[in-house]
């Protein structure tokens, strides 16, 4: 391209992408990653993409609340616009010195996201922006104007108009159009409309009060009445359909003083601290919370062991189940949710497949309880922050109004992992120790992504904001609301991976240079003074640096590993030391001051019966428990010299008496698959058995002297009898004690589930290194100049649309070929893979020879080798291009 192709004002949007650096570019791709997926052919094909409707509604939910409104003056400014038009709809007539220091830097943020395009003297909103943003009758502007004095009669007959023109006090035209024109000029001169206005009755004022600032529509009978006749006849109001008027966008912007918003945003919403509290306090707080969290959700791991609840057919835990898992948990039904999916984003449990599918403990399990305490806390936070499914949205309903389950369908929120990140980032720039204020998080999130339309305090961004706070708090991230020392470890090592937490900064920079649009004068637009080249303002982009766009920059999975480890290890020294004793007590409780060995607790669990939980666990020792230790394997001189070896304290004779007591008489009874039998050597006890009551249930017949049949199966005749207070004994059906051990259902190997990303993912460096290698390739070669002569007139290659391949026959393309190789000059070549993709390139021809060309490829900058079959047709270059 020439230098004064390059310093020419562009034409269009891919005009202005092709005078772009790599940097620049990159800069595009990195906050629009749609763009390049898949990677575009060229320039042009970029600017379309750019342009289609779907990436641009994502660009602009994308946009801080300032940028957005700047965007949205310029859909109601003239096209193009230029700068000083746009300060004077953000700034007003007074120039607000705030507005003038952010707008360059919400300029470059548009420019540099493409969704605008020229210089500062014709600022052009990209299309479709455009039609999204300006104000219809179907989708009012969020600046409340309504349409411009030529859009609001285009369809009104001309000698209606040239009445409102005569009756403003203008002369009349020569058509309804220039009529249109020289009214639009009339409303938009300060000085003139105040003199009109300075005749309107009291009445007719107030009516513009009440619809200055939108909605501008308002209803009006077949005889209007007087104050709204003398504003229809000077065309204040003009009508849009049959009782409906609306107030002309350049009458609002007069009485608004100038401004398309009425209170424009420049600065972010400062995020304030409800409280202070020491950095120590807080860590310290936070790694309580952070020992509780892992001990909730081994309980709850604990609770599933064995088989845990059924899962229904639509998926996901039934209410009952999440009720009795609240309960086991002593939590709220929401907490339990939070738990429950915590540990299923972990991959710690699963689905176990079966017929009767149930939900159980995954192999993952068994390698996390492994981990020291500090490294199974970081990955539970780990998985948090990245999750996508959100446990606060359980027991809602979804789009075809339907429940919403814990471990269910539906429970993925795009917006989380990113709204999680930005929550902890603004609690990161406050000082250490500092709880914010709530509010202000949710002001600061909603000015980063405002809303397009109505404003709602229950958006799900600000739901999601609300329980990111609660969740940390439960995890351990935060201590008394403040961010702790590994929470801040979690988020990257100083990296803020939100989002646009500089913007404001960047612009108030900005706004400090001295050739900065602030400390340059401008007149009022609309004023009579004539304004002339040298009123127009400094060029903002050359003086500002962008504002990163308001796009989460997500750790990679090899940083949030090193992040999680560092966090990981700022929190160890603050966990409580695992204990190797108890205290036992004479009341058959044993205390653990602390939390357990893993063995010991394990083993204590079989033992005994949590009793309460807490900084201290209190467990309890009853029949049933230590029956179930002696169901386990252990004999009671095992459990005598478990707990001598365990104990701060002497046995309590007590709890050596149960144990005794428990032990005499377990095993007499012996059950097994008959169904089911009963077998004892006592059968004075069996005659017991058949005696009470309480049998009759398992219908129980003799067999034998010593063996008892029951209907019932083996499961149901052991509870039943333990029920009465026999303490049986499974046997096999060789005769030997079944020993019952825990740990003994586990899934199939499971993965965590995968995150729903919110679009394609942000590309990195070496993947736009390479699209935009291939773009700025498929460019040269589609914009290539070809040679007019013989060949382009007869493949039409000189008048090819743009993208389309040239074509010529096999023979024209290998003496082309070949006379290229003579001279060493340049072709344009069409080329489609052996998947069918299409492509334009620029080779130089080295070697033609058994029916491939070997070339220097100036698209892909090597040497390559093709197929002649492959090439669709060829043209030459005009010279001097290559």
């Amino acid at each position: 391209m020439s230098s004064d192709e390059k310093t020419a004002a562009p034409r269009s949007l891919a005009e202005a992408l092709r005078v772009r650096d790599d940097a620049s570019l990159a800069a595009l791709l990195r906050a629009r990653p749609d763009l390049i997926t898949p990677v575009p052919t060229d320039l042009t094909q970029l600017a379309t993409r750019a342009g289609t409707r779907a990436s641009v509604v994502r660009a602009l939910e994308r946009l801080d609340r300032f940028t957005l409104q700047s965007a949205e003056a310029l859909a109601v400014a003239g096209e193009p616009a230029s700068y000083d038009e746009l300060l004077g709809l953000m700034g007003g007539d007074e120039r607000d010195p705030a507005v003038a220091a952010a707008l360059p830097g919400a300029v470059a943020v548009l420019r540099e996201q493409a969704l605008v395009w020229g210089d500062d003297a014709r600022l052009r909103l990209v299309r479709t922006a455009r039609e999204l943003l300006a104000p219809s009758p179907q989708h009012p502007s969020p600046t409340g104007l309504g349409p411009s004095v030529p859009e609001a009669t285009a369809g009104m007959s001309p000698g209606r108009v040239q009445e409102i023109v005569a009756a403003a006090g203008l002369p009349s035209t020569h058509d309804a159009v220039s009529a249109a024109t020289a009214l639009s000029a009339l409303f938009s001169q300060r000085r003139k409309m105040k003199a009109l206005l300075a005749k309107a009755p009291a009445d007719s004022l107030d009516v513009l009060e009440r619809l200055v600032w939108g909605p501008p529509y308002g209803q009006v009978t077949a005889d209007p009445a007087p104050r709204l006749r003398w504003l229809l006849d000077r065309g204040l109001l003009l009508p849009t359909a049959p009782g409906t008027v609306v107030l002309p966008r350049e009458v609002a912007l007069h009485l608004r003083g100038g401004r398309a918003h009425r209170a424009p945003e420049p600065v972010p919403p400062v995020v304030a601290a409800a409280a202070t509290h020491a950095p120590k306090v807080v860590d310290a707080t936070a790694a309580g919370q952070a020992y509780t969290a892992l001990a909730t959700v081994e309980e709850l791991l604990k609770d599933w062991d064995e088989g845990g609840p059924a899962v229904l057919r639509a998926g996901g835990l039934s209410v009952r189940d999440l009720k009795r898992t609240a309960v086991a948990l002593d939590a709220s039904e929401p907490v339990a949710a939070f738990w429950v999916e915590l540990a299923y984003a972990a991959g710690l449990i699963a689905s176990d497949g079966e017929a009767d599918e149930r939900y159980a403990a995954t192999p993952a399990h068994d390698e996390w309880r492994e981990l020291p305490a500090a490294e199974r806390w970081a990955v539970l936070a780990r998985a948090w922050l990245t999750a996508t499914r959100t446990a606060g949205v359980v027991g809602g309903r979804d789009a075809k109004d339907r429940a919403l389950s814990a471990l269910g369908p539906g429970l993925d929120r795009s917006a989380a992992p990113e709204v999680r990140h930005r929550v902890l980032a603004l609690l990161a720039a406050l000082p250490e120790g500092g709880a914010p204020d709530a509010e202000s998080v949710l002001a600061r999130l909603g000015w980063e992504r405002p809303l397009r339309g109505p404003q709602r305090e229950d958006d799900l961004r600000s739901r999601l904001a609300r329980w990111t706070l609660t969740e940390a708090e439960l995890l351990g991230v935060t201590g008394r609301g403040a961010l702790s020392a590994h929470g801040r470890a979690l988020l990257g090592a100083g990296r803020t991976p939100g989002g646009p937490a500089p913007t404001g900064t960047t612009r108030a920079t900005a706004a400090q240079s001295p050739a900065s649009p602030a400390s340059t004068p401008a007149p009022a637009p609309g004023s009579d003074s004539d304004s002339g080249p040298g009123d127009k303002l400094p060029a903002p982009h050359h003086r500002t640096t962008a504002a990163p766009p308001p796009v989460p920059s997500a750790l990679s999975p090899a940083e949030q590993a090193t992040a999680a480890a560092t966090a990981a290890k700022l929190l160890a020294p603050l966990l409580p030391e695992p204990l190797d004793h108890v205290l036992l007590q004479a009341d058959l409780t044993a205390v653990a001051p602390g939390p357990l060995h893993r063995p010991l607790a394990d083993a204590l669990g079989v033992l005994a019966d949590v009793e309460s939980k807490g900084g201290a666990t209190v467990y309890r020792f009853t029949p049933a428990s230590v029956r179930r230790a002696l169901d386990a394997g252990r004999s009671a001189s095992d459990l005598h010299a478990f707990l001598a070896a365990h104990a701060r304290t002497p046995v309590p004779q007590p709890l050596a008496y149960l144990i005794d007591d428990v032990a005499r008489r377990h095993g007499h009874l012996r059950v097994g698959a008959a169904s089911a039998y009963v077998r004892c050597d006592d059968d004075a006890l069996l005659n017991e058995i058949l005696a009470d009551k309480r049998s009759a249930a398992l219908r129980l017949r003799r067999l034998a002297p010593t063996v008892l049949a029951a209907q019932a199966d083996p499961a149901a005749l052991l509870e039943g009898l333990r029920a009465m207070g026999y303490a049986p004994a499974a046997e096999s059906a060789e005769g030997d004690v079944l020993i019952t051990r825990a740990d003994a259902h586990r899934t199939p190997p499971r993965t965590a589930p995968v995150p729903v990303p919110d679009g394609p993912p942000a590309p990195d460096g070496t993947l736009l290194t390479a699209a935009i290698r291939a773009i700025r390739a498929g460019d040269l070669a589609s914009t290539a100049p070809r040679k007019a002569g013989p060949t382009a007139d007869a493949t039409g290659a000189a008048s090819l649309a743009p993208g389309a391949l040239p074509r010529t026959s096999a023979a024209e393309t290998l003496a082309t070929m070949q006379a290229a190789v003579l001279t060493g000059a340049a072709l344009w070549i069409g080329y489609v893979n052996a998947e069918g993709g299409a492509s334009q390139r620029v080779i130089a021809p080295v070697r033609v020879e058994g029916g491939f060309v070997t070339a220097y490829d100036h698209t892909a900058d090597e040497v390559r080798t093709y197929p002649l079959h492959r090439i669709t047709g060829v043209a030459e270059l005009a010279d001097g291009e290559m």
